[in-house]
């Protein structure tokens, strides 16, 4: 135990952040097989609790079994409490419990807590930390007891209760989890006015993060003295959401208060109150046009992409490498689900393939686009066209294999890697110089 305790001190603070979140899902993936967790009849494989422990820290909402036709409400509390965890961050968790039980936290303890928060300063760390899970709560109360409303007429009080914190904490975190059953989301709610707006408020407020949150108070909501970061983050937020709005309206027969309920959902929360698999081509392209524009003109896609170019810039320029890292991470799994949930649509199972080759695809076509958004389309378009040719092949000659479209894009990705490289740089046989001494 103590070369354990002591290999632990000699870890930078991001490797135990890191680490602090692996240990997490590992105990969340072994509580949820156990049988109280589990309802009586259902089988549920180890995998599968892994990747929805793994889901529920990451806050990505990805699920493989449904949350309320598997659990126990005890899984469903655990499930609740990863959420939170993961919404929180382990450190601010930790260190809350620390501060609950009376003790003094150290200087590693105050560093990894400046690291996974994001700020410079080491001074007033626990008074940060306390307000951190007193605005969490505060929100999380009133967000349930206002879903409650909806919910309790429904469900029994005490099942209704349980929906609302679950929901609340959820939406917050903007993890996009629910334990309706039956794979629904909130698709029964999608004309519910109090929900839908409740919801919305909770993963506004949870998206936009705490530092915004307590400079508004702080500051009496007067936008002059706004610092330039919560402009900006306001703004571009108010921005997409509109702007989402508008386009979801223009191009899918849903209601205002749906196509708002998605352009909010859209960036992080995951939540759907119509069908995603039903939705056109032109309102995918919407979704999308909204991702691009976090990614291009807020600050934690700048970030992104400086830490992309070149990490030593990156913490040059003072930004928390490991944490826009892990914080890239669940927003690339957020996407990756949002991308699963318009290819499943209604139907409620995920393929038996690991990602049914569009993880594949996806690969080939941002390295052939160069992350160019507008190449991105046209080469998006030249592999439909390849893999519809290839099909069709195959169902007209059989000598035609049907993976030849696959293989063919295989070739040309590991073509274009091998120009890439020799572009980018020059191979060099050294021959080693042997000194004679005579």
């Amino acid at each position: 135990m103590n070369k354990i305790i002591g290999f632990l001190r000699r870890q930078p603070p991001g490797r135990l952040i890191a680490l602090g979140f692996a240990a997490v899902i590992l105990l969340g993936s072994v509580l949820l097989i156990m049988p109280f967790s589990v309802q009586e009849g259902v089988e549920v494989r180890y995998i599968d609790t892994l990747y929805t422990s793994t889901s529920a820290v990451c806050v990505t909402g990805l699920i493989a079994i449904d949350a309320g036709d598997t659990f126990t409400p005890l899984g469903q509390a655990i499930l609740a409490g990863l959420i939170q965890v993961g919404g929180l961050g382990v450190t601010s968790v930790g260190a809350g419990i620390i501060i609950a039980m009376g003790k003094r936290i150290d200087l590693k303890g105050r560093t990894l807590i400046r690291e996974a928060s994001n700020v410079d300063s080491s001074s007033g760390l626990v008074r940060l930390v306390k307000a951190i899970l007193l605005t969490t709560l505060i929100f999380e109360l009133a967000g349930a007891a206002l879903s409650f409303l909806v919910f309790v007429q429904a469900y029994p009080p005490v099942r209704a209760l349980g929906i609302s914190l679950f929901h609340s904490v959820a939406a917050f975190n903007n993890s996009g989890f629910d334990i309706l059953g039956n794979f629904q989301n909130l698709i029964p709610y999608q004309d519910d006015v109090l929900l839908n707006l409740v919801t919305c408020a909770l993963i506004i407020f949870g998206g936009i993060g705490f530092l915004v949150i307590q400079e508004v108070v702080r500051k009496r909501f007067r936008w002059s003295k706004f610092s330039m970061h919560t402009k900006v983050v306001l703004t571009v937020s108010a921005a997409l959401i509109v702007v989402g709005t508008l386009l979801i309206k223009l191009t899918e027969d849903v209601t205002w208060l749906g196509a708002f309920f998605h352009s909010v959902s859209a960036r992080t929360a995951g939540f759907s109150t119509y069908p995603l698999g039903s939705f056109s081509n032109a309102g995918l392209l919407v979704l999308t046009v909204l991702m691009f524009l976090y990614m291009r003109y807020t600050k934690h896609g700048y970030e992104i992409a400086v830490v992309g170019d070149s990490i030593g810039t990156a913490r040059y320029a003072g930004m928390k490498v490991n944490r826009i890292i892990l914080r890239t991470v669940f927003l690339s799994a957020c996407l990756i689900g949002l991308a699963a949930a318009f290819k499943v649509g209604t139907a409620g199972i995920l393929s038996t393939a690991i990602t049914d080759d569009v993880g594949w695809t996806g690969i080939i076509v941002a390295w052939l686009a160069k992350l160019n958004t507008g190449v991105i389309f046209l080469v998006s378009a030249l592999i439909g066209v390849l893999q519809y040719g290839s099909a069709a092949a195959a169902a007209t000659f059989a000598q035609v294999d049907s993976s030849f479209a696959d293989m063919l894009q295989g070739v040309i990705l590991f073509l274009v890697l091998a120009a890439d490289f020799f572009t980018r740089f020059r191979v060099v046989i050294a021959k080693k110089e042997v000194e004679r001494h005579g």
